[in-house]
């Protein structure tokens, strides 16, 4: 089983940032960066709203936990969204193309 790891990044470079280093690291086949979103949330009290970029990591299930702590290590925010999702049904080529990657 593959799996999907949403990490939300305060901006393009910061998720690219991470995307590059947990590819080069063997942690994730592939990064994707969704440029910016606008998140509403609270914090400290308030409702806030920022703009933010999304960065979505493909991964085998046996690297999850090392991915998201790697990513806990390298993120700047204190509590940083990093959300864990498996994937049930998947291209039978893609989930093969992680595998060979991920070796």
């Amino acid at each position: 089983m593959i799996w999907m790891v949403y990490v939300t990044c305060k901006n393009v470079k910061e998720a690219e940032s991470m995307g590059r280093t947990v590819v080069k690291e063997r942690l994730a086949a592939c990064a994707n960066i969704f440029p910016e979103i606008r998140s509403i949330y609270c914090w400290e009290g308030n409702a806030e709203v920022s703009k933010e970029a999304v960065l979505i990591l493909k991964t085998k299930e046996e690297l999850v936990e090392r991915l998201m702590e790697r990513i806990k290590e390298i993120h700047p925010y204190d509590v940083p969204c990093i959300l864990g999702i498996p994937i049930e049904k998947s291209n039978p080529g893609f989930l093969e193309w992680v595998k060979e990657v991920m070796k």
